[in-house]
């Protein structure tokens, strides 16, 4: 893949695109965008007379003088300029719920960091070894934080004051405040979402949320003003593209998906507790509670674990 800068003139990065040679980075681009109605519109097809007459305003042939120029043109400028993402990753998070967000939104051009709790590699939940970019104790400000979920190490930093008091430092200088999967119960123990709708993994959504306050959703992705919660693992990929849309615009977004080549075509319908044969949801619900309960008993009532060992 190559990339191309974003429209944070002072920053690389960006949206990447196979067009363009990835020598076109250029600092300071100074061109004034051909004045264009902003439209929401994103149906693919035939381009609308507003378009074509742009395009025929464009240059034809894509350089390093005139790329910038080309990108504030077709696909516009943030709502709000955003300059800094971070999104917490710990022992035994899901890969998949921080590489999800880390490729769509690092895809804005903001200086996107992986927020560690301590200094040093973390392995995710597949065994894949991890270089945090910095830390929680380094980190004092962000526009976007994003918390993935996990196993063990979720449950534990539910009940871990230190990390709480970190996301509530840091929410207050953020945009978008966002979780994924069970990263929702994280969030929710520092008291952000009390009275506000959200989601998280189906697995026992509506009780966890409604522990913290929350308003449970079955939605695969919802946003309560800058509270933004994604369900299960795939979904903050999906919230990912909704955040990009809501601050970047539906061009830009494409643009992204595009890059991605993301068109979701599972081979089969599932995904979604209503979506899987009873047997197998039986089957999952079990084995999480069997590895969750013993988790959360033991962080709720460490004192009575303890006891339980030495009998």
């Amino acid at each position: 893949m190559m990339t191309i800068p974003s429209f944070l003139p002072s920053q690389r990065g960006g949206l990447a695109a196979a067009a363009l040679a990835s020598t076109m980075f250029l600092a300071g681009c100074q061109h004034e965008p051909i004045a264009i109605q902003s439209s929401r519109a994103t149906s693919p097809g035939a381009m609308t007379a507003e378009e074509s007459a742009l395009k025929a305003r464009l240059p034809e042939k894509i350089t390093a003088e005139n790329h910038a120029l080309l990108m504030d043109t077709v696909l516009e400028k943030p709502r709000i300029p955003i300059r800094s993402i971070g999104i917490l990753v710990y022992e035994g998070v899901n890969d998949l719920d921080f590489t999800g967000p880390r490729y769509v939104l690092g895809q804005s051009g903001a200086q996107t960091r992986l927020v560690g709790l301590r200094p040093g590699p973390i392995k995710t939940i597949m065994g894949v070894q991890v270089m945090p970019d910095t830390t929680i104790d380094e980190v004092k400000s962000l526009d976007i934080l994003v918390i993935p979920g996990g196993f063990t190490q979720t449950v534990e930093a539910v009940y871990d004051p230190r990390v709480l008091d970190w996301i509530r430092a840091i929410d207050r200088t953020t945009t978008y405040t966002a979780s994924v999967c069970n990263g929702g119960w994280i969030l929710g123990a520092t008291g952000l979402l009390r009275g506000k709708r959200a989601t998280t993994n189906w697995y026992r959504r509506e009780e966890f949320l409604a522990k913290y306050g929350a308003i449970p959703t079955n939605d695969r992705y919802v946003h309560d003003g800058k509270y933004w919660t994604a369900a299960g693992v795939t979904a903050g990929i999906d919230m990912s593209l909704a955040i990009i849309e809501d601050n970047w615009g539906p061009r830009y977004t494409q643009s992204v998906m595009l890059d991605m080549e993301y068109d979701p075509a599972p081979p089969i319908s599932g995904g979604s507790p209503a979506k899987t044969n009873p047997l197998v949801l039986w089957m999952m619900k079990s084995m999480y509670d069997a590895g969750f309960e013993p988790l959360i008993e033991k962080m709720e009532n460490p004192e009575g674990t303890a006891r339980g060992r030495s009998r």
